[in-house]
């Protein structure tokens, strides 16, 4: 795999890529002035809060992606995994976000908004392509499945972390670096049971949209237990993620 590529896997190289995400992204968030917990406020607030930051970091990973010539590797898998039954978290997890979209309180979007908040499904991209994505490559070059699941992971929750240096309160920030490694993991099973990146990114976009969607306006009762199951879910996907560790070319055991 390595030998088409244009820059040799380095994992130094997939931290680097990680934190200069995290740099240009609370760069970008923090030079627009807009705290965190003003974002909804109006549609002008979440494009400039969110939406630019995050218009920046795909045109700049899109461009790093090409530089390196890991497109292929970052988006599909060279042999998808032998258990393919795991991918039943993802897909409950998807249906939770469709739930979210039912309960959202769509009289409170106006057209501006709307169309900020669709800026917002970048962020399936960009955090994908970062996370699980050019950090995935780079780190297995060296080291085995179990770590790259988990640092990956671990890499995707801690970008949460910057929210709090954005106005969000430690606790809150706290609860969502630890939700956000258990998503995380969902996303990582996605691409290992259906071969690609690419659906990982489109459920990491709805998924957070509706996150989102369902806590402007008036908050249905009913999105709490939304956010249990979310939490339950989760743990689920830490009970099953290792099942996805072994690949399915020909047989051959992935390291774990």
């Amino acid at each position: 795999m390595t030998t088409s590529l244009r820059v040799r896997p380095r994992v130094w190289i997939g931290f680097a890529i990680w934190l200069a995400y995290i740099v240009i992204v609370f760069g970008v968030q923090t030079a627009t002035g807009i705290p965190y917990d003003e974002w909804g406020d109006s549609g002008q607030n979440l494009f400039l809060g969110g939406g630019l930051s995050l218009i920046v970091a795909t045109i700049l990973l899109a461009i790093t992606t090409s530089l390196l010539g890991w497109w292929r590797p970052a988006l599909f898998e060279d042999a998808r995994s032998h258990h393919r039954w795991p991918i039943f978290v993802p897909i409950l997890v998807a249906l939770l976000a469709v739930v979210n979209l039912t309960l959202t309180d769509w009289a409170s979007y106006d057209g501006v908004f709307f169309a900020a908040s669709l800026v917002l499904l970048l962020v399936g991209f960009t955090e994908e392509m970062t996370a699980r994505g050019l950090m995935l490559v780079a780190l297995r070059s060296r080291l085995s499945e179990v770590w790259v699941w988990f640092l990956t992971s671990a890499a995707f929750g801690l970008m949460h972390f910057m929210n709090f240096f954005l106005g969000q309160d430690l606790v809150p920030t706290l609860q969502q670096v630890g939700s956000a490694f258990l998503i995380g993991t969902v996303f990582y099973i996605l691409r290992r049971t259906t071969g690609t990146l690419i659906w990982a990114m489109v459920l990491h976009a709805v998924w957070d949209f509706s996150v989102f969607a369902v806590g402007h306006g008036t908050p249905n009762p009913l999105a709490g237990l939304v956010g249990v199951l979310e939490m339950l879910f989760g743990v689920v996907a830490l009970a099953v993620v290792w099942f996805t560790f072994r690949t399915s070319a020909r047989g051959v055991e992935a390291r774990i």
